[in-house]
């Protein structure tokens, strides 16, 4: 591998702080250590850019000793010896100071790297109203482009017009806002961003009143959304004067509208959020997402206009760990309401698709193969729902329970109680005599009486079972309903054409397997459907997942599914990274081991068992992702090529070739698999 597996820079990671420190009104001095004490911190926990509060070297709210020479100098004094001190420190600073050019004075972004001011950023909106009065002291940024000023004795590019690039860590750039830049309805960050910025720092004092701490991160989330970019925020802390206001030191971290670190607010003392922006991920988002670089073209192409300031940054390509929340189940929320909220929307998305499916085909059935199993149990009750909605009887339902040569009585024993307690009209046909005549036909050994388990003994089974649902539809004016869902369906774990791929609509193709564990349980937990399902969905959750196509083994072990193609939870983990993000294998991997190598670490989603809180390490992640990429990108995109109907539910859960997801059939994997193999130890 040419780069360290462990070290985030490896992996397009960039860490960044956005810091409050302890300031003294009109004190420059005391706010330079203040901010130097902070840097070294950052130094040492190996922080890359670290961002600092609004006219934080003289204080915000000091009126008219901004216009003061003797406090304008001694800024600049202390601008040099931060840029000194600066020489053996790791991290870029952003920090604000008034600074002076041609006569007038602005409220700017100094921006400082190893003993250099690398350039100038002036505010450009400035607040008259209320308890503002910027207009008094500064003069605004807009328009101000191009230019280069004096400052502590260095020649530095000055404007609004700056972007900062990194010349030896890809995909490190950022540009510099100021406070009500981004209240205005024109964000200068946002002409940055189209410039090419992906984190965007804002240096505020922003005092504090009832409310606005929402404000704030409302207009971080939408900016960092909007922008496709990393949103850094800094509000002035403590120590301003609060003569006529009040100042909480909110400082936030965002990132494509997602929080990723965030401060106390009312500290006593210097804090700083850190975390580890994905500068990588922001770029390939952007590369992927058209409307972005459209709205660059419509925007004259700021990058034209726009100056990239380039410095060496000297990343040391350390372990360092990962500072950022990842979660294990990317389709499963850990936050107990968001869970909730995205289940109520996915079941309900699933249910509004049936819905107008049943009213378009004015079929007055729907059938469906009801094995006992996860996916199929989704399904019926989606149908239930979709029935109850249309104010048709369930027992239009047709659930039809198929047992082959391995069904067990534990699986067929579900499947008749989940029928019978939501009403539907359940039959059971044994496909056994129908499947020995096939194997018969086609001269199969196991019709000789050999045990012979193979890919034909298995597919005869499951093609049979949708043979008859589809002739079932024929002979009772109805539609079938499939069943599969997004982990199958990415890995090719299922049987093509006449078997479990085809159907006429299916509402669990965009859902992951371990999403439908918790609809399941949502539909419980929240009482969508009658309490006599209740046990025996609780009893199909607890179910081992197997197709059940191969008898158990002499020492009654069943076909496992998972140990096939590997443990969904990282399969899920794999498919949302690849699809979604088209990271390489290597992230994947370095993600996965800092979310699964350690069960003890970070959080689950609400109630999950103690006892299916499982760990992976680097030697099992790289080998399942070795089997998803293979499975995925060179086996399967056949089969997703002619996926039957079905709504998109959940981003990043979506591989229709109408819709999210379009590849060649006849593609290789070999790209995908070698360079896990290079870059994964």
């Amino acid at each position: 591998m040419t780069k360290p597996f462990h070290a985030i820079h490896s992996h397009g990671f960039v860490r960044v702080a956005a810091c409050t420190p302890a300031v003294a009104v009109g004190d420059p001095g005391f706010n330079a250590a203040q901010i130097l004490a902070l840097a070294k911190e950052g130094h040492a926990r190996s922080v890359d850019l670290m961002l600092f509060p609004e006219l934080g070297l003289s204080a915000y709210a000091i009126d008219d000793l901004l216009l003061q020479d003797a406090l304008l100098s001694r800024v600049e004094a202390e601008i040099e010896g931060l840029a000194a001190a600066s020489r053996d420190l790791a991290p870029v600073l952003i920090v604000g100071a008034p600074v002076q050019h041609n006569g007038a004075l602005y409220n700017c972004a100094v921006v400082i790297a190893r003993g250099r001011i690398l350039g100038i950023t002036p505010k450009s909106f400035l607040p008259n109203y209320r308890e503002f009065y910027e207009n008094r002291w500064f003069a605004p940024g807009a328009g101000v482009t191009g230019l280069t000023t004096q400052l502590a004795g260095q020649s530095v590019p000055f404007g609004t017009d700056l972007v900062f690039e990194a010349s030896d860590l890809a995909d490190f750039s950022f540009a510099a806002e100021i406070c009500e830049d981004v209240w205005s309805p024109t964000p200068p960050s946002t002409q940055a961003a189209l410039a090419g910025a992906l984190i965007l720092c804002n240096l505020s004092a922003s005092n504090i009143v009832v409310g606005k701490a929402d404000d704030r991160e409302l207009l971080c989330v939408s900016q960092s959304m909007r922008c496709q970019a990393a949103y850094l925020y800094s509000a002035a802390g403590p120590g301003e004067s609060t003569t006529d206001l009040a100042w909480d030191g909110q400082a936030t971290v965002h990132e494509l509208g997602r929080r990723l670190a965030r401060t106390d607010r009312f500290p006593t003392a210097a804090q700083m959020a850190v975390a580890d922006v994905d500068v990588e991920r922001l770029r390939l988002e952007r590369t992927r997402t058209p409307t972005f670089n459209n709205a660059a073209v419509a925007a004259g192409r700021p990058e034209k206009a726009f100056r990239r300031v380039r410095f060496e940054h000297q990343p040391t390509f350390e372990d360092i760990g990962l500072l950022r929340p990842l979660d294990r189940f990317p389709f499963v929320p850990d936050d107990p309401a968001r869970l909730d909220q995205d289940c109520y929307e996915a079941f309900n998305i699933q249910v509004q698709g049936l819905t107008q499916r049943l009213r378009a085909t004015r079929s007055k059935h729907i059938v469906i193969g009801v094995s006992g199993g996860l996916d199929s149990t989704h399904a019926l009750l989606v149908a239930a729902k979709a029935f109850d909605a249309l104010g048709k009887p369930r027992s239009e339902i047709l659930g039809f329970t198929m047992p082959g040569f391995a069904t067990s009585e534990g699986t067929k024993a579900n499947a008749w109680a989940l029928m019978e307690a939501l009403g539907v009209t359940g039959q059971e046909i044994d496909i056994k005599p129908a499947a020995l005549r096939v194997l018969e036909d086609i001269g199969h050994p196991y019709a000789q009486g050999q045990p012979v388990y193979d890919v034909t003994f298995e597919n005869v089974q499951a093609g049979l079972r949708t043979d008859y649902l589809f002739r079932l539809a024929n002979r009772h004016g109805g539609f079938v309903l499939g069943t599969g869902d997004l982990s199958e369906i990415a890995l090719g774990w299922n049987t093509y054409g006449v078997g479990d791929q085809m159907s006429h609509y299916n509402p669990n193709g965009s859902l992951a397997k371990t999403l439908i564990h918790h609809l399941i349980r949502w539909v419980v937990k929240t009482g969508q459907l009658e309490a006599a399902a209740s046990a025996t969905l609780l009893a199909i959750l607890d179910t081992e997942i197997s197709p059940e196509l191969v008898p158990a083994d002499a020492s009654g072990a069943i076909q496992s599914t998972q140990a096939k193609v590997g443990p969904y939870e990282l399969q899920d983990f794999n498919v949302y990274y690849i699809t979604r993000f088209g990271l390489r294998p290597s992230k994947v991997a370095f993600l996965a081991w800092h979310t699964w190598h350690d069960a003890s670490r970070g959080d689950w989603p609400p109630n999950f068992p103690e006892g299916a809180r499982h760990a992976y390490d680097l030697a099992a992640i790289k080998k399942w992702l070795g089997v998803f990429l293979y499975r995925f990108f060179e086996i399967s995109q056949f089969k997703r090529s002619a996926m039957p109907n079905g709504p998109k539910v959940v981003s990043g859960g979506a591989l229709s070739p109408r819709g999210d997801w379009r590849a060649p059939s006849d593609g290789t994997a070999r790209v995908w698999l070698d360079e896990l193999e290079a870059n994964v130890p």
